[in-house]
């Protein structure tokens, strides 16, 4: 492998704070109370960032993961039921259903956008499928429009998992506006973090009321609020998020809009840059896409396997840009079959999945911090791309 000779350039750093976090970590540490239960802070937190979201209610939870399971959970998700994920996306949306007993389906998703494809989703439905479950892969939202009609004719509910979604706008809507739980990350590489946490929202209306009360109930060991006899109403487990990293999370909560700015401003620059480099294909956007938080820059190069892509990565880090792997096929790593799994091969998914099949081994992301870059390191990302596909 040829390496040509340049400057690395210095992007901002992850994850970023100021006085904001510290003086909203004192304030937790000085109220007397760090959980949230006798605290403040995640109570305020849950109200701005439902307000945030256009949504009625935000529980928030200990992680991303947990807070996909919990929102499974309320809608009934157990043993014996289905829960269709996309084939390409994060272990943790199929992995909260499996440790439920319910049995992941994995579907295909388009080549383009990279989140479910529809048809393939509708085709998977069964009388045991319980949930439909679009990822809104690295910020870009699923065909919420087609998936609730599907959702409508089906009877079966959506779950999104917005963890690279914060603050996106679909046709007019946010997250919280569209008629579907919704669950959030934030983890320590997401839009906004406290280096862990979760939240699920709930849109406005008595039907996600109550699920909203059955979720807190579950998130809190299935104690009521006000409980003093350890009268605990239903089965859950403790997935209270503590004082501090709400107190954190409403710091960064600030300042995500002025972030999204600049991204949405970096990114369409920096996949026209990486479109004109032969071979390389960005990841598309739907024009109903109104606000895309760019939670990575994802793009392919159609034609290369797995092994070659993982050499240009390899590369591209040595030239100091922030590279990953795309995701692996949820199906093609062991631990998706553990417990839970379909009664399929994994030669008939990939049959099943031949978009996945190609992503996965073609696609590269970076993370969003180059996306807080100048343009001027837009055009320093597209030329070191270039030159590392030409040397590698």
């Amino acid at each position: 492998m040829n390496s040509v000779s340049r400057q690395h350039p210095i992007f901002p750093a992850w994850p970023q704070f100021d006085d904001e976090e510290r003086g909203a970590l004192a304030r937790a540490l000085e109220q007397g109370q760090w959980w949230r239960m006798g605290g403040g802070e995640v109570d305020s937190f849950d109200r701005e960032f439902a307000a945030y979201h256009g949504a009625g209610n935000s529980l928030a939870v200990t992680n991303g993961t947990h807070a996909l399971e919990l929102a499974l959970q309320v809608l009934g998700v157990g043993p014996g039921t289905e829960v269709i994920v996309p084939a390409f996306t994060f272990i943790s949306s199929s992995q909260a259903a499996q440790r439920l007993g319910a049995v992941a389906v994995p579907v295909d998703v388009d080549p383009d956008t990279y989140c479910i494809d529809v048809d393939a989703a509708e085709a998977a439905i069964t009388p045991r499928t319980r949930a439909i479950m679009p990822v809104h892969m690295a910020g870009h939202f699923a065909d919420m429009d087609r998936l609730a009609k599907l959702s409508a004719a089906s009877g079966v509910p959506l779950i999104q998992d917005a963890a690279h979604a914060h603050g996106a706008r679909w046709a007019g809507k946010r997250v919280g506006e569209l008629d579907s739980i919704a669950a959030f990350s934030f983890q320590n590489g997401k839009l906004m973090t406290a280096g862990e946490g979760g939240a699920v929202i709930f849109p406005e209306g008595e039907k996600y009321d109550e699920l909203y009360e059955k979720a807190f109930l579950r998130h809190s060991c299935g104690r009521p609020r006000t409980d003093r006899r350890y009268l605990h109403g239903t089965s859950g487990s403790n997935f209270r998020m503590n004082e501090f990293t709400a107190a954190v999370l409403r710091a960064q909560l600030g300042r995500l809009d002025s972030q999204i700015d600049t991204r949405e401003l970096r990114a369409p620059l920096l996949a026209s840059l990486l479109a004109e480099i032969p071979g390389v294909v960005p990841q598309g956007r739907d024009a109903r896409v109104e606000r895309n938080p760019h939670y990575m820059a994802m793009f392919r190069i159609p034609g290369i396997d797995e092994h070659r892509r993982n050499e240009i990565v390899d590369a591209l880090i040595e030239r100091g840009i922030p590279a990953f792997a795309a995701f692996r096929a949820i199906y093609r790593s062991e631990g998706f079959w553990e417990t839970a799994a379909p009664d399929l091969t994994v030669d008939e998914l990939a049959r099943r999945c031949p978009n996945t099949e190609a992503i996965y081994s073609d696609c590269i992301w970076l993370h969003h911090r180059t996306l807080l870059g100048t343009e001027q390191q837009m055009h320093e990302i597209a030329t070191i791309v270039g030159d590392t596909l030409a040397a590698v």
